[in-house]
């Protein structure tokens, strides 16, 4: 049995990871669907990116998790990255889902062409406002599961997306799986490409979208229990 944080990327709460939640328990498992500040039913509260890094370290810290696997989708990689070294040796394992990775001193913004994502903060007063359906074709989603994820999600708040990562030691150190979902691009991204040459570091590769906790959710579930296994 192994205890799982599972973290949604921007727009989404813990309400994203029901199906693979389930799968998880149905396999024997413990498994913890984590909503950050600011999102979903805590919308109200202010969020920064080191708030939500606090987040997860709350949870494990409040429960007394122990032998933890955390799983950071898209956006979250980058503040589950820094919890995974804040909370020492209560983690087994992390594993990133088509996220991003912390970058120390950079910001979520800086690791790749965002000027849109600038843009559309300045013009919604500070947050990420939700991605129209049209933005989902091609990632392996229903039309219902779309749907979903447009009207359930929430403004991201633009703090999260702003405020630089900071590292105690290298990412590389972590004992990781990255998960690259290949319909959202065959090669992961140069600094995810660079952590996958640690022999700490491990890749897995799903044919689907962006979004598999909707799409493949069992799949995902079975790559996260093999990754938990080989921890």
């Amino acid at each position: 049995m192994t205890r799982f944080v599972l973290v949604a990327g921007a727009w989404l709460g813990g309400w994203a990871w029901d199906e693979v939640a389930s799968a998880l328990r149905e396999a024997g498992h413990e498994a913890d669907a984590v909503t950050l500040s600011g999102l979903a039913e805590r919308r109200e509260v202010p969020a920064g990116l080191h708030t939500h890094v606090q987040d997860v370290v709350d949870h494990v810290e409040r429960h007394d998790l122990r032998d933890v696997v955390l799983v950071g989708h898209s956006y979250s990689g980058v503040p589950v990255g820094q919890a995974a070294e804040r909370i020492g040796g209560r983690l087994r394992h992390v594993v990133f889902v088509d996220a991003n990775v912390p970058v120390d001193g950079e910001s979520f913004l800086d690791g790749f062409p965002s000027d849109h994502i600038r843009e559309a903060l300045a013009a919604s007063g500070g947050a990420w406002p939700p991605l129209p359906p049209g933005a989902y074709a091609g990632q392996g989603l229903t039309d219902a599961q779309i749907e979903r994820i447009v009207t359930e999600g929430t403004p991201h708040p633009g703090a999260t997306l702003t405020e630089p990562a900071a590292l105690g030691r290298p990412l590389g150190e972590l004992p990781a799986t990255y998960v690259k979902c290949l319909l959202d691009g065959r090669e992961p991204a140069p600094a995810v490409a660079a952590l996958l040459k640690s022999d700490r570091w491990h890749l897995a590769e799903m044919n689907t979208g962006h979004w598999p906790m909707f799409s493949q959710p069992r799949e995902l579930a079975r790559l996260l229990d093999e990754a938990a296994r080989q921890a």
